[in-house]
């Protein structure tokens, strides 16, 4: 029986390069007590996975997919309650005997730990600690950045560092993964470009061989402001993985950070076995993970066509393709039909469940009197969000693009700037043109048009929209998107708990879902107007004032200052009003050492039964503890008051106090 039972047979890979891994080195660690067996190379998630791991937990009572967006922290065994030896399951490269526990996971004795569930991690995601990243609470360590810090590195990035170099300048180059390249070569060829493949081995090797730039990988960037770039990195010093948080000091900024994949929203949307085709493609391409050997398509991209033909070449039979689209066209199309793959356009899922033990999948089309189709797993794409995170955590604006339904950058931010997908550029030449228009506008130097064209309609049928299932009661409900916040869709016929936090505020133009007291991600916002929660003209400001509630400290107010006042201008317009007109801003202390999330809610009482009691919310981290905005007759009295997060209550004491207004 083979240890490692989602991992491509060697012999059977196809175009699957499995580029981040040597299989000639295999390696063993353990993770929770467990065995795994892996190759030099591999990620723990993706030695995880491999193994036959693909669910993470359970999310009211419903199990949720273990993803490269959604898993959770690790740590060395006998050191998970410090936080700064926390490390991201899907950036921590194995090391040979490495012994780590998942935080989120209750402790099992010796005994207990040989009848754990061979599928699932365990994870408790109804608790506080389930999906929390507890080094965003860590001040960073200062370090010169050089004269440009690129964060992302795909063939934008690539080409903005080797500009930034050619001029002279020092360069730190900031990716996520292990590896350069982003996911150019799922999007294939176009007339007149290298493939993808050249193109990524031509940067790769011109930036391994220049002095003038530095590469930090399995490096997350998460806060920015204009002179500052917050990242954690993890490595692999001394024979054992640790991380740090590092403030990288820079006179320029280029955002190359790509796009997210949209998720379709139906019922079921997040359990095991339901994949977004660049999730797929990137396991498949770096280290040869694939579960099963059956799957499903549903899409509404011409993309997830190419990944279908890349499976077939691997063996993998993909048993159909639903396409929202009624009549699409596209030579990817073109392909997979001569690939004899099934196609079925107007098609796309309504519901998904599991069907039987073993991890088999059943969906639901909107197809009338059609069976439901049985898969082991579901492939799925909703089209592409320009990843415009920290563009908005720097400040900027966006709005929504009715024509290509989705957020695009608008306006400019002093010392930063946008390059490829992010800042809306669809084609690889036009990505990389744009890397070095980053660099020239950064620079004030003479630019260049960047040169962008894309196949005529009739040939190449544009992205739809994420397909929208049913809503049911009866069903699992359906999930806005793919990252942590696991904010799900209002179902009936019940009133949506969103509604609750509504207030009439004329004028404002937002929505329940907007006026959530939680940050939210582009993807929620995304989803929230294509389900008509959330205006399309507001989406742009819902947006920037949303999805970076956690900023990033100024100078003056450091996170190691916990009397640090929220500037006047730092206040959330949606909050106004929201716990009284005399609410102020408190600094907030827990009575246990841990992370409180932003957005959550504070109470007076341990257990409320409504939201509505709610007297504050979190605002962001400050010290010891969190800024929060509260009513002020708690603040008055000075009594301990409890912090709702993640459904759990944690005891927090008020330690100081500024006005909010």
């Amino acid at each position: 029986m083979r240890s490692q039972l989602n991992r491509l047979p060697g012999d059977k890979t196809g175009s699957f390069a499995g580029s981040a891994i040597d299989r000639n080195r295999p390696l063993k660690f353990r993770l929770d007590g467990r065995l795994i067996s892996s190759f030099a190379g591999d990620t723990v998630l993706s030695a995880v996975m491999a193994s036959g791991v693909d669910t993470l937990g359970h999310y009211r009572g419903q199990p949720l997919g273990l993803t490269l967006r959604t898993n959770p922290v690790i740590a060395e065994a006998g050191k998970a309650d410090d936080p700064r030896m926390a490390l991201p399951m899907a950036r921590t490269p194995v090391v040979d005997g490495a012994d780590l526990v998942t935080i989120g996971v209750p402790r099992r004795n010796p005994l207990a730990r040989l009848f754990q569930p061979g599928r699932t991690l365990g994870v408790q995601l109804d608790t506080a600690q389930g999906l929390e990243r507890p080094w965003r609470a860590l001040p960073g360590r200062r370090e010169d950045g050089g004269d440009v810090v690129v964060v992302g590195g795909g063939v934008a990035g690539m080409e903005a560092a080797l500009h930034a170099a050619k001029a002279g300048l020092r360069v730190t180059l900031i990716e996520a993964s292990g590896q350069l390249g982003g996911q150019a070569g799922l999007f294939g060829t176009q007339d007149g470009e290298a493939s993808p493949e050249a193109d990524i081995g031509r940067l790769t090797a011109a930036i391994a061989a220049n002095d003038a730039i530095s590469v930090f990988t399995h490096s997350h960037a998460y806060a920015l402001r204009q002179g500052i770039v917050r990242i954690h990195r993890v490595t692999t010093g001394d024979g054992l993985p640790k991380s740090e948080v590092i403030d990288l000091a820079t006179g320029h900024i280029v955002l190359s950070t790509g796009a997210q994949e949209r998720l379709p929203i139906f019922p079921g949307n997040r359990l095991p076995g339901v994949i977004g085709i660049g999730e797929a493609y990137a396991l498949a391409m770096g280290y040869h993970v694939w579960p099963g050997e059956t799957a499903l398509v549903a899409t509404g991209s011409n993309v997830a066509y190419r990944l279908a033909v890349l499976a077939s070449d691997a063996n993998i039979a993909i048993t159909r393709i639903l396409d929202s689209r009624p009549s699409p066209n596209s030579r990817f199309i073109a392909f997979s039909r001569a690939y004899g793959i099934v196609q079925t356009p107007g098609a796309y899922p309504e519901l998904a469940s599991t069907a039987k033990a073993g991890g088999v999948l059943s969906v639901q089309t909107n197809q009338a009197g059609a069976d439901a189709l049985l898969t082991s797993r579901l492939l799925v794409c909703g089209g592409w969000q320009p990843d415009l995170t920290l563009w908005h955590v720097a400040g900027g604006a966006s709005h929504w693009n009715m024509a290509n339904h989705r957020l695009e950058a608008i306006g400019k931010i002093d010392g930063i700037t946008l390059a490829g997908s992010a800042a809306g550029y669809f084609t690889r030449n036009g990505c990389m043109e744009s890397g070095r228009d980053a660099v020239n506008a950064l620079l004030g130097r003479p630019r260049k048009a960047v040169s962008d064209p894309t196949i005529e309609p009739i040939h190449e049928s544009p992205d739809a929209p994420p397909s929208i299932g049913v809503s049911s009661s009866d069903a699992d409900q359906a999930f806005l998107e793919t990252g942590a916040d696991l904010l799900q869709r209002p179902m009936p016929p019940r009133k949506s708990w969103f509604s609750i936090f509504l207030r009439d505020r004329p004028g404002n133009g937002l929505t329940a879902l907007s006026d959530v007291p939680q940050p939210l991600t582009l993807g929620t916002v995304a989803a929230g107007v294509d389900l008509g929660l959330i205006p399309s003209g507001s989406a742009g400001t819902v947006a920037q004032e949303r999805v970076a509630l956690v900023v990033l400290a100024s100078e003056t107010q450091t996170m190691s200052t916990p009397e640090a006042a929220l500037a006047a201008d730092e206040m959330p317009p949606y909050l106004a009003g929201r716990f009284g007109n005399e609410a102020r801003r408190a600094v907030l202390v827990p009575d246990e050492p841990r992370q409180l999330s932003s957005g959550a809610l504070v109470y007076r009482r341990s257990d409320p039964s409504s939201p509505l009691e709610a007297i504050g919310v979190v605002l962001r981290p400050s010290g010891e503890g969190v800024l929060a905005l509260i009513d002020e007759e708690a603040v008055s009295t000075g009594l301990p008051v409890n912090v709702l997060d993640q459904g759990r209550a944690i005891p927090v004491k008020i330690r100081s106090e500024t006005s909010a207004s």
